[in-house]
């Protein structure tokens, strides 16, 4: 059965869909997005994802087209319309249709695009297996803190944990790992979780800020610091964090075996906790 998609006001079948072809999203890449989960037919932290869509376009100085509480209603109705139990949400905003040319075009309202895709990543199988990471030089620009559409970079990372039968890339630059191609990356040092600081190195990432809302909950402390490929190679666990692979377990990483090949029991318990909380709309509203 076809979707029903989201396009500058209309619902519409997803083959019915169309974009300018003058699109700035499409030509520059002049635009941003967010990915906001679905469990049991609910929004997982919607707000502060819809929060940092906001950031990201004040960063770039583009327009908002509808206000959040529009945003959140759209979500909703596509939920609806789509039947959707398990998934996510894509959100797009682009700077708008016009004529080919650099500098900002005036007068001209900015696209919105939405979209469902159904998938299962409460019970996935790699929640009990883990995942393989290969680590990959970081290539991108050096604004990561926003949320651009710009991924030729993360997408050739992922190509290339793919080509190597990986599900992430960890990227490296200046001999410390500074995040997943889609993810954010942690390690575990006894009841310690390390993760870089936050910088326009990396993106501010919503699960990354939901799991520390609940650090009294779980038990764990946080070391806000950086940490090098090696030094992740002994840590007695390894995860990521991102909106539909929640909190799941790194067992390899460029074929080393973190927590001999097993998820580790901190990196299960901060799952358990964040699939509870996420059941009832998340950590942060």
């Amino acid at each position: 059965m076809s979707r029903t998609v989201y396009v500058n006001g209309a619902y519409l079948p997803e083959e019915e869909a169309t974009i300018s072809i003058f699109d700035r999203g499409f030509i520059f890449g002049d635009g941003i997005y967010e990915v906001s989960a679905v469990l049991g037919g609910k929004l997982v932290d919607c707000e502060a994802h819809l929060a940092r869509l906001e950031r990201s376009a004040g960063e770039i100085g583009l327009s908002l087209p509808c206000s959040r509480a529009e945003l959140v209603a759209i979500h909703e109705e596509l939920i609806v319309r789509n039947k959707l139990d398990e998934g996510s949400i894509y959100l797009q905003v682009s700077r708008g249709a016009a004529d080919r040319d650099f500098p900002f075009p005036k007068d001209v309202k900015s696209s919105l695009v939405l979209f469902t895709q159904a998938r299962q990543f409460a019970n996935t199988p790699l929640a009990k297996t883990g995942i393989k990471v290969v680590s990959t030089p970081d290539l991108r620009w050096a604004r990561r803190d926003i949320k651009s559409v710009n991924l030729l970079a993360p997408v050739l990372a992922k190509q290339f944990a793919a080509e190597n039968g990986a599900q992430e890339a960890w990227m490296v630059e200046d001999g410390v790992v500074t995040e997943g191609a889609s993810s954010t990356a942690w390690i575990v040092k006894g009841k310690t979780l390390i993760s870089r600081p936050l910088s326009h190195k990396v993106l501010p990432g919503i699960t990354r800020t939901a799991v520390l809302a609940f650090l009294a909950e779980s038990g764990f402390s946080f070391e806000e610091r950086e940490f090098t490929l090696e030094e992740a190679l002994d840590a007695e666990e390894a995860f990521i964090t991102s909106a539909t692979s929640l909190v799941m377990p790194v067992t390899t990483i460029d074929g080393h075996s973190i927590h001999n090949g097993a998820p580790g029991p901190a990196t299960l318990r901060l799952r358990e906790i964040y699939l509870d909380h996420a059941r009832k709309g998340g950590v942060l509203g």
